[in-house]
């Protein structure tokens, strides 16, 4: 497969990509009709392949993922392009950058919790990200951004919220933000479904002192042989409303 496979428009986009890992993503399907993980990790050394496809994405280039078989005959996943018409024209030249000043907006209107599990971090290690996923929505390209549209969230909230709508239907293939802002890694607050499914999730994180009533539970749980979370819902089950 090459480049005459594809409208000329479509193979023109992908060659003013300038960014090298989602250039390098879009040059192997080009030549090759498709890019496995495997491919990903051997051929480039990208070690998280999932976020090499991301990049690509974002830049407003579909790609449908794709079931094929390794080396070994193991079943992994591949990406190829989907609909060559369909490509998001505003984004090729990638994310706006979110400035330092933006961030402390974020700070002072928002605290430093992290919007997701509430655990307060000095500043620098929270992270501002979209409420609606970039590679849903885009960036808004107005002059100014609405502080509404994003939250701080730490590293470890960002990688949970990052792999959960990477799987979600509605980011795969309808992308719609109006889907996203009724998730619970938009609202957590207020949701009404976690990447589509019925779920309710709470986050709790035990510090410091709190930390001996963690070890408590868990040493309860294991004589229970029961998972943690399953032995906190039977102690709350048990609460009167």
């Amino acid at each position: 497969m090459n480049d005459k496979q594809y409208p000329e428009e479509f193979v023109n986009r992908i060659h003013q990509i300038t960014s090298k890992r989602p250039r390098i993503v879009a040059q192997h399907i080009l030549e090759h009709g498709f890019v496995t993980t495997e491919q990903l990790e051997d051929l480039y050394g990208y070690k998280h392949p999932p976020r090499a496809a991301r990049d690509l994405r974002e830049l407003g280039i579909l790609l449908e993922t794709i079931w094929v078989k390794d080396s070994s005959g193991r079943s992994i996943a591949a990406y190829r392009f989907g609909d060559p018409t369909q490509v998001v024209n505003d984004r090729l030249a990638g994310r706006r950058v979110i400035s330092k000043r933006f961030k402390q907006t974020l700070l002072a209107r928002f605290g430093n919790r992290c919007n997701i599990c509430k655990t307060v971090y000095d500043g620098r290690y929270l992270q501002v990200d979209h409420r609606v996923p970039y590679g849903v929505f885009g960036d808004d390209l107005s002059a100014e951004r609405n502080p509404d549209d994003y939250m701080l969230i730490c590293g470890e909230c960002n990688r949970a919220k990052s792999w959960s709508c990477e799987h979600c239907p509605n980011w795969q293939e309808e992308k719609l933000s109006t889907v996203c802002l009724a998730c619970y890694w938009a609202e957590p607050e207020d949701y009404k479904h976690i990447a589509l499914r019925k779920m309710r999730r709470v986050e709790v994180v035990w510090e410091n002192d709190e930390t001996e009533n963690y070890d408590r539970l868990r040493a309860k749980a294991q004589q229970m042989n029961v998972t943690l979370p399953e032995y906190i819902k039977e102690r709350l089950d048990k609460i009167d409303p």
